[in-house]
């Protein structure tokens, strides 16, 4: 996850810029992990009964797993056995799995990267994107619990459900795990990151290019981005750079479920993360994060497995769950 607001570097360039695609790659340096803590008792979630079927207590164990592999930097790997664990878990819940290789053109060099896609066909061409990015920020020692993992989490188990389904919606829906989200650079600290909108968000930018390319584009008609989405005293504000009639959309389904402390009547300005390559190229989107976390734990060291709860994951799944059949009946 990037700067957020006003104090963002990158606020000045919304720029479409493309991924890079290169025929070979380079070595990746590896950044070694340390032990990560662990939370031993952590909170309860609301019960799957209570959420549509969300199981928020699944989705963080998914989230402790990517804590176990450690950093997550792209071309890692650490990004490898993560990329392992996500498409073993989709292939287990019955999802049709896509592998998306490319590379990208970075100031460390060429990398490799992946996205993943589960895409559950529906009856009509229009189609849902729910996207996440799995990649951490390439700090010593950073294990992202929420800044890479409480979105991956929260995707894997809304993917359970939806590939379980036996009826089909009138959407496509399809759930994406994009990599290469971070700045990339050996960065020391926090206070070394710098971002700009070239050298981040390569998964989703290749993404948005290949759909561009291949037509599928013109047929989303939303891409839902969650990002750090973890913290037991949540407070998800508007995107004022997300589609405003989707937030409303959206803001709306959690208003009906209960959760209008969560998904909050406030505004935040967010800059340089993976919905807006798709907002560059006319598609509507939106962002969900709680950009309060910037001055505590983000890119430290400190995001560690008890900064999730699992309540938080189940609200938020909970959300999305109910968003689709709010979707359905606009494009119906």
């Amino acid at each position: 996850m990037r700067k957020i607001g006003i104090t963002s570097a990158s606020f000045a360039f919304l720029c479409t810029v493309a991924c890079t695609s290169q025929p070979t790659s380079v070595s990746r340096p590896t950044v070694n992990a340390a032990t990560p803590p662990q939370a031993a008792n952590p909170p309860a979630a609301l019960p799957p009964s209570a959420t549509g079927g969300f199981d928020g207590a699944q989705a963080f164990e998914h989230v402790r797993k990517l804590v176990e592999i450690g950093p997550r930097p792209p071309g890692s790997d650490g990004i490898h056995r993560a990329q392992t664990y996500i498409i073993s878990q989709l292939r287990s819940f019955g999802c049709p799995v896509e592998e998306h290789d490319f590379h990208g053109s970075t100031p460390l060099g060429d990398v490799a990267m992946k996205n993943i896609v589960a895409k559950i066909p529906g009856t009509g061409s229009g189609i849902v994107l729910y996207t996440t990015h799995f990649d951490t920020v390439r700090l010593p020692n950073f294990v992202g619990a929420d800044d890479g993992g409480s979105g991956t989490g929260t995707m894997l188990e809304l993917a359970r459900i939806f590939c379980a389904r036996k009826t089909k919606s009138a959407l496509s829906t399809w759930i994406v795990f994009f990599d290469g989200e971070e700045a990339q650079g050996e960065w020391t600290d926090r206070n070394s990151v710098q971002w700009s909108d070239a050298d981040s968000t390569f998964g989703s930018r290749e993404m948005a290019a290949s759909m561009a390319l291949s037509g599928d584009l013109k047929r989303v008609k939303a891409m839902i981005l969650a990002d750090m989405i973890g913290p037991s005293n949540l407070k998800i504000k508007r995107d004022k750079n997300s589609t405003p009639w989707l937030i409303d959309l959206i803001w709306a389904t959690a208003k009906q479920l209960g959760y209008e402390n969560i998904l909050v009547n406030e505004s935040t300005t967010v800059s340089g993360d993976d919905h807006l390559s798709f907002i560059r190229r006319g598609v509507p989107a939106c962002d969900l994060i709680d950009d309060e976390v910037e001055t505590t734990y983000w890119h430290t060291p400190d995001d560690t497995l008890e900064k999730v709860d699992p309540r938080s994951l189940a609200i938020v799944g909970h959300v999305f769950i109910e968003t689709l059949p709010a979707l359905e009946k606009k494009f119906h």
